[in-house]
């Protein structure tokens, strides 16, 4: 096959890795570069949470790249939240109506590792221990980089596309050319990883057995204000969240002293600590991580360089959908290219401002959903609209379906799912107003007011 127009991708995680895969097995000459050596070799340096959801928006490009059944194999199956009281009772609000529309939880480590053996396979040129140092736009593109042995070296092409991060060393190249408008709005809150370990006499009983909790379901210890979560992952163990405010009581500032964070767990987390037995070492030594969103005005420079994923749109993670949008600018931007082969300098100046939209969109829905994870889930008022959604869906599932369903288990554009969850939330209001339960008024009565005052879903989307 003849190869297009060389593009340069900076930045090997998964979002770079799935890009060089997919524009490769689409016939373009690809350069795929990253600071970090080859993981293959090195191992897995992740340096975040080593699991993330993968949901339906993601899934649609592992499939296009032929991975979707080898990534799953390697997943856990999360059917909800369960959420668990003060008391340590437990409650599964279910994400879908079945185990059609589920999460999956995925090891970054190993997700990046089968996209970088596959990106290769399809012909895709791997560079590790290149750590871009700057980027001058001329006619071409020349890009300096500093390699693990200390030389530097330079790569010259006419595109580029930046894969490498909130922390982007393209973005920040670009912006010395051009500023991109580039805003960063910290939430106030951090978060701090732990562990759950695996059950110790469980090696060779059933799948299940690896779990000391239901190994089905995304966990969540809502206290309003902070939550604790925890995914599962399938040897056995869960990846544990702390998220809590920097500053206040409580806070990460006032959980330094001796026997603090242990305290609080002991009062707000009690059945996830029992299951901990190294939650002090690992509370005191693993970092805070910070938590923030990042907003561009612009994701492009010229014709010749463009930020995907994180690089431009980083978000924060309550609505599981950080990968799975960067992954879907994968799966957008990759066909476009392809249909201007001869002229992908067009698709790069137009994307940003057809995407951007969406971006911000789900920017705002994950803010939203930190709300509804760590206070609203657990609030009577809460519960009574998902008891009337539900009856919703029932009724007319051609008009109405939850917000979550729509972000997580569609393709409607996120901008969409944002301005349908809007009205969908109004109507409800309206019909709650005054009522503490679903037998107080006329369910069909609803339904067909559902009917009157929402557009019908897009063809496809009601299964």
């Amino acid at each position: 096959m003849s190869r297009g127009t060389p593009i340069a991708i900076v930045g090997a995680g998964l979002v770079g890795s799935l890009l060089a895969l997919r524009l490769t097995q689409l016939g373009f000459d690809i350069d795929l570069f990253e600071r970090r050596p080859d993981p293959r070799k090195a191992g897995f340096l992740g340096g975040r949470s080593i699991n993330l959801a993968l949901s339906e928006r993601g899934l649609r490009p592992l499939r296009e790249a032929g991975l979707a059944d080898t990534v799953l194999k390697d997943c856990v199956m999360m059917r909800g939240r369960m959420i668990h009281d003060l008391e340590g009772r437990t409650e599964l609000q279910r994400y879908g109506i079945d185990d059609s529309e589920v999460n999956w939880s995925v090891s970054r480590g190993r997700l990046n590792l089968a996209l970088l053996d596959a990106a290769e396979a399809a012909g895709a040129r791997l560079h590790f221990g290149q750590t871009l140092k700057d980027a001058r736009f001329a006619s071409t593109v020349s890009l300096e980089f500093a390699g693990s042995d200390e030389q530097m070296r330079q790569h010259e092409c006419r595109h580029v596309l930046g894969c490498d991060g909130a922390g982007s060393a393209l973005r920040h190249a670009m912006h010395a050319v051009k500023p991109l408008g580039e805003r960063v709005e910290p939430l106030q809150h951090g978060y701090k990883e732990l562990e759950i370990p695996a059950a110790s006499d469980c090696s060779n009983g059933p799948f299940e057995s690896r779990f000391r909790m239901e190994p089905y379901a995304l966990h969540i210890w809502p206290r309003g204000g902070y939550m604790c979560i925890a995914l599962p992952n399938r040897e056995g163990n869960y990846t544990v969240t702390l998220f809590l405010p920097l500053l206040g009581e409580p806070g990460f500032s006032t959980l330094a002293e001796h026997g603090a964070a242990r305290a609080l767990f002991e009062r707000e987390f009690a059945d996830a600590v029992a299951l901990m037995p190294d939650f002090d070492a690992l509370f005191r030594d693993n970092p805070i991580g910070e938590l923030a969103t990042l907003y561009l005005d612009q994701w492009q420079l010229q014709h010749q360089a463009l930020l995907l994923g994180d690089a431009s749109h980083a978000i924060v993670p309550f609505h599981g959908q950080g990968m799975n949008a960067g992954f879907e600018d994968v799966d957008l931007v990759a066909p476009l290219l392809a249909e201007n082969r001869n002229d992908p300098g067009a698709v790069i100046k137009a994307f940003g401002a057809l995407r951007k939209p969406d971006a911000d969109a789900i920017a705002q829905m994950a803010l939203e959903n930190y709300i509804e994870m760590r206070d609203s889930v657990a609030d009577p008022h809460y519960l009574l609209k998902r008891e009337l959604a539900a009856e919703l869906v029932r009724r007319c599932p051609e008009h109405f379906m939850p917000r979550y369903r729509m972000v997580t288990f569609t393709h409607l554009p996120y901008r969409e799912c944002l301005e349908r969850g809007r009205q969908q939330s109004a109507l409800m209001e309206q019909v709650l107003a005054g009522r503490s339960n679903l037998d107080e008024f006329d369910l069909n009565a609803a339904a067909n007011r559902a009917r009157e005052e929402l557009t019908p879903l897009p063809a496809g989307v009601v299964a």
